[in-house]
């Protein structure tokens, strides 16, 4: 076997054994862990595939997915979607404005005194503590929900960002500002290039963490179309735990696939000239 195939085959082979793992662990917690009265707090896998995913009815002659709490893999989906939509705009605002933040710091130190703190700040208070406020000054709606992605996305992204630029090689720089080279060239055609691999880190961080923003944003902004995060509580409240579980299965696929976009962006702008180190 070629060491080309060898690795491929354990790229495969390992997530398989992991995620027969975690599906053991499972089937372990509900037959084994859990007393019988309480085994209905974590239904089995299959229960939770069987009700939240492929449960038929019929209503007026037409088959459509649903599930005993009133709502099926369509109302699931849908939600989804708007959670969604609100993570990855949260996303796109928290990358414009965290590169611009982190550009603006990387060439004046005073700059980045003066903001790096108040960053720091915003990203070590807990975000349920931002929740009440920005409903209070905001609503309650699409654009509060966008609000708390930002937020929580946004630190990853400036020091990321921040620490690729600044990571440049002394003596690259002081060549090109001994060639003449301007600060604004130097950004384009030495510092960005170099903090490419660090700025994709910190997108995939922000990625995973918009996900989690538009999920608690749901919890506590009821108004409006209800997203992802707003139908898992809704499936608590009525003791639909198949629902539930399967609800949050969507919302980490969500976060799974945002993440390994940004992963795969990153190696398509960056994997022509950066190589990791080996392992």
């Amino acid at each position: 076997m070629t060491d080309d195939r060898r690795a491929r085959l354990a790229r495969i082979i390992g997530p398989v054994i992991v995620f027969g793992c975690f599906v053991g662990t499972w089937y372990l917690a509900h037959y084994v862990l859990m007393s019988e009265n309480r085994r209905f707090l974590v239904p089995p896998p299959h229960d939770v595939v069987q009700e939240a995913f492929l449960t038929w009815s019929v209503d007026g002659g037409t088959a459509t997915l649903a599930t005993s709490a009133g709502g099926g893999l369509s109302d699931q989906l849908e939600a989804l979607w708007l959670s969604a939509q609100v993570a990855l705009l949260g996303l796109s605002i928290a990358i414009v404005i965290g590169i611009a933040l982190a550009t603006l710091m990387s060439q004046a130190k005073w700059v980045e005194q003066a903001i790096y703190p108040y960053l720091v700040a915003l990203q070590a208070i807990p975000i349920l503590a931002f929740v009440p406020l920005i409903g209070v000054l905001w609503g309650f709606e699409f654009r509060s929900r966008v609000l708390v992605c930002v937020i929580i996305a946004l630190f990853p992204i400036v020091a990321n960002t921040l620490f690729g630029l600044l990571s440049v090689d002394r003596s690259h720089r002081e060549l090109m500002t001994l060639h003449g080279a301007s600060r604004l060239r130097q950004l384009r055609t030495l510092q960005f290039p170099a903090a490419m691999p660090a700025i994709f880190t910190g997108l995939q961080i922000s990625a995973g963490l918009a996900v989690i923003g538009a999920i608690v944003g749901d919890f506590f902004f009821r108004q409006g179309q209800p997203g992802i995060g707003q139908l898992i509580d809704r499936y608590r409240a009525s003791l639909a735990y198949e629902q539930m579980y399967g609800s949050v299965i969507l919302a980490a696929v969500l976060g799974i696939v945002v993440f390994w976009f940004f992963g795969w962006l990153g190696r398509r702008v960056v994997g022509a000239w950066y190589e990791p180190a080996a392992r």
